[in-house]
């Protein structure tokens, strides 16, 4: 899930400075299960919006702000609004706020500070868990991730900083280095840890990404066909 959290108002109020008459968004996925963008959200930031002078004409919670199909249908529900607005403030993570920006033609500003990619411990606990590198280890490391795990992002044994088993770069985090080791020696899969991962280049988390299934399965028919 993606995590986020929101922006303190005045940076929010400061983006709308020169807005007059705004649409608000949220998002019934991510957004709403960490409390940023849901119906209460939004319903709060029309309130507050209105309360500083701002002509809210409308506000909708998307389904999936970041599906540009589903949103293109569902804002035209407020067609009339988004024509007449001089902006749209989305309460969304980042991917959502640049897919709304690519359907209208005025200025589209997030709600929301986009944290990272996270599990759900309980309900309003999240737990960073990915950064998307593009280039998993999980399998030679436990399923335990050296890049968001360990606070230096080492790939190849524990700097030696540890003290209790507590990270020295965040001593309220555990040490993931020990955790790999713990966990492999119960699986009877040390000898994995000699295993030294090489220099990472950039290529595959290069900016922006793009994966098109469809592509992708054209090629792999094409290569079977090619057999």
């Amino acid at each position: 899930m993606i995590i986020t959290e929101k922006k303190p108002i005045e940076n929010v109020l400061d983006f709308l400075k020169d807005a007059k008459k705004v649409v608000v968004l949220g998002c019934s996925e991510c957004a709403t299960a960490c409390n940023t963008g849901g119906e209460p959200e939004v319903a709060d930031m029309v309130k507050v919006l209105q309360e500083n002078g701002k002509e809210v004409l409308g506000s909708k919670v998307l389904t999936t702000s970041c599906n540009y199909l589903l949103d293109k249908k569902e804002l035209k529900e407020l067609k009339a609004e988004i024509a007449d607005a001089d902006a749209v403030l989305s309460l969304a993570c980042g991917d959502g706020v640049q897919t709304v920006a690519e359907l209208v033609d005025f200025d589209v500003f997030p709600g929301n500070d986009t944290m990272y990619v996270g599990q759900t411990v309980r309900n309003g606990i999240f737990k960073e868990m990915c950064k998307t590198c593009g280039d998993c280890v999980l399998g030679r490391t436990a399923a335990i991730c050296p890049v968001t795990q360990c606070g230096k992002g080492l790939m190849n044994g524990a700097c030696g900083g540890s003290k209790n088993g507590m990270c020295e770069v965040n001593p309220d985090n555990k040490c993931a280095w020990i955790g790999f080791y713990k966990k492999l020696k119960d699986q009877g899969k040390e000898d994995l840890l000699e295993e030294i991962e090489p220099i990472r280049g950039y290529k595959a988390s290069a900016h922006p990404r793009t994966l098109n299934l469809r592509e992708k399965a054209k090629a792999e028919k094409a290569q079977e066909a090619a057999k």
